[in-house]
């Protein structure tokens, strides 16, 4: 599933480097858990969270139904 969520990821990746920041893949557990780390304007954002569940979690769960969520390490 890590391969999976990758390629999502690399989808979402530009419209976040469009605003000076990223987003790294830290783990992928057993339980559908996808952890993530924002890096640069994304680490320091106000919006963060709302960037994390309203843009990175929705589309992982529209993708690849076995993510049951998305956390910020």
């Amino acid at each position: 599933m890590r391969e999976k969520v990758e390629e999502v990821l690399n989808q979402v990746r530009p419209y976040l480097q469009a605003d000076g920041g990223d987003v790294e893949l830290v783990d992928v557990e057993e339980d559908g858990t996808v952890k993530v780390r924002l890096k640069g304007a994304c680490g320091s954002c106000p919006m963060a969270t709302m960037t994390l569940k309203m843009g990175i979690e929705k589309t992982l769960k529209a993708k690849i139904p076995e993510v049951k969520e998305v956390v910020q390490v």
